[in-house]
């Protein structure tokens, strides 16, 4: 036994210098692979223009960059903090932990002494290393008191704060990629509205009954005169064909009439660029996350089963948010039914923010994020109390209640990656405004050549001014002819303030006469944009000609 404590309390004066140069180069190998891996999945992101999931990645960035500093506080204060004595009383309240003790051997979690008292080994006083655990328990133990949380608790919480980020980064990364991989039958169906068929089926010149449409009958029925009737109809929809083809094709058809886009705009693609966007939101851990983590550590007192009533808020959360969403599209038929039961065309649904709790639809991110968080929370604190204090420990006490919590994180995984994510990022488009990711490859591609080609006729000016002013130096007494004749080749030669008017009046007739609709949008950013260039370089003139005039 002496053994093991000195060989467990060593430092490195006592250590092989071959066995410091084996971990540290494994730790610098592991480290430098891990930000390369980032570099070049940075490289690839920004190569495929995919410049939503480049944000969600510096957001991942952001949050390892957290909890390494996390690490590296606890890593310094690790002695501080175990000086802090507090009385034994007061350690021995709201403990996670509390049973009989029945041998004075370890049990999981815990660490009976030859008297009888059971004590957790996060806020253990029986040391039997030496070093500094020793040191701390003479110091704490000669006032009578106790320390505040071991330096074996502190790397126990070290762990678990990396476990728990790791989880919710992989769970987020999971429901996305899967939620993705549902949503791509929605491209076929995006390429049948571009067929004969679809056209003609949905000729505008053709009258129905509002009821008489796919649509209609889907959403006009004796289950939705009455909100009871609608919120449990909408209820058990969400588990049979959530997003049916009808939906998709009738909401498409309602989003592009509002925002003036034509036939051949692509809404999958839109629908993908606007999840990715919202994916860097999903991916992170805001603070009041973390301060949510700090009330779940504090509530976690023996016989509160807290954790078994956690499990069940997201399910609720995912269950009333896929409803909702139902409730959305069954609201916006029956509009359509209220305002005329004739309907020409395809069924015209009008997208509208009030239809959304608070009247914001990004308000249902929030819920997800929470959801997600949650959740992984859940799988992230099973996988660390199994980890350090094993599968028989005073948290596996209940076989009944840590079933029930690994099945209900199962399903809210299931739900949320399979059901409620696509109805999210179908529905959420139907508010009052758009993303600025309708604007397209195109419309992105043709500001940016126009700016480019701006800044490469100005520099090329710049270039060509300074040229003439070193191979002409005029002598002092023909400074006011060559000013007057300056001043005559400045009203028969353009100055850079119309090459640059040109080429910018070039560039908006193109995006005129382009057949995107939604470059239409782009034309006050580049009016802007041409009248900053147009400024710029016409008080570049002026500046140069009272320099002139000055010499």
């Amino acid at each position: 036994m002496a053994v093991e404590a000195t060989n467990s309390s060593s430092s490195l004066l006592d250590t092989p210098t071959w066995a410091v140069a084996v971990v540290f180069f494994v730790l610098i190998t592991i480290s430098i692979a891990l930000e390369q891996s980032i570099h070049y999945l940075h490289t690839w992101l920004k190569r495929h223009h995919k410049k939503a999931l480049i944000d969600a990645l510096d957001k991942l960035q952001s949050e390892l960059m957290l909890v390494g500093f996390i690490s590296l506080l606890l890593a310094t204060s690790q002695r501080s903090i175990s000086n802090i004595c507090i009385p034994t009383k007061v350690a021995n309240s709201m403990l996670p932990c509390h049973k009989t003790p029945k041998s004075s051997n370890k049990s999981g979690g815990f660490e009976t002494s030859k008297n009888g008292t059971t004590r957790h080994k996060l806020f253990s006083i029986d040391r039997r290393l030496a070093g500094s655990e020793s040191a701390v328990y003479d110091h704490c133990v000669s006032k009578g008191m106790v320390s505040l949380i071991s330096q074996d608790g502190l790397n126990q919480l070290h762990r678990f704060i990396f476990i728990l980020a790791a989880v919710h980064v992989a769970f987020s990364v999971f429901t996305m990629a899967l939620g993705s991989a549902k949503m791509k039958r929605w491209k076929s169906w995006e390429k049948e509205t571009q067929t004969t068929d679809y056209q003609v089926a949905n000729d505008p010149n053709r009258f129905r009954y509002a009821r008489q449409t796919t649509f209609g009958r889907r959403h006009m029925n004796l289950w939705t005169e009455t909100s009871l009737h609608l919120w449990i109809k909408c209820f058990f929809r969400q588990f049979f064909q959530s997003v049916a083809k009808v939906d998709y094709l009738t909401l498409r058809h309602g989003f592009i009439a509002i925002h003036n886009s034509n036939s051949t705009f692509d809404f999958q693609k839109y629908i993908k660029r606007s999840l990715e966007d919202d994916f860097k939101v999903v991916v992170g851990i805001s603070p009041p996350l973390w301060f949510l983590v700090v009330s779940f550590l504090l509530f976690d007192v023996h016989g509160w089963n807290v954790y078994l009533w956690l499990s069940f808020v997201p399910l609720v959360i995912m269950l009333v948010m896929g409803t909702k969403l139902e409730v959305i599209v069954t609201r916006m038929a029956l509009r359509v039914k209220n305002q005329s039961s004739v309907v020409k065309g395809s069924p015209l649904v009008q997208p509208n923010d009030e239809l959304f709790w608070f009247g914001h639809p990004r308000f249902l991110l929030h819920f997800l994020h929470l959801t997600l968080f949650l959740n992984a929370f859940e799988v992230a604190f099973f996988i660390w109390i199994s980890y350090e204090f094993g599968l028989k420990s005073c948290y596996h006490e209940n076989i009944e209640i840590i079933t029930t919590r690994v099945v209900v994180a199962v399903i809210v995984q299931v739900l949320c990656s399979y059901i409620t994510l696509p109805l999210y990022a179908l529905i959420t488009q139907m508010g009052s405004q758009y993303k600025s990711t309708i604007l397209d490859e195109q419309t992105a591609n043709l500001m940016k050549n126009w700016h480019r080609g701006a800044k490469r006729n100005l520099k090329k000016h710049e270039k060509n001014h300074q040229q003439e002013e070193q191979s002409h130096f005029p002598s002092s007494s023909h400074y006011v002819a060559d000013s007057s004749n300056h001043q005559q080749e400045q009203s028969h030669f353009p100055s850079s303030s119309h090459y640059e008017a040109d080429s910018s009046n070039a560039t908006t007739t193109a995006i005129l006469q382009s057949s995107s609709p939604s470059l239409k949008i782009c034309l006050p950013i580049v009016a802007a944009k041409i009248s900053w260039e147009e400024t710029k370089s016409n008080d570049k003139d002026i500046i140069e000609e009272e320099v002139w005039h000055a010499r």
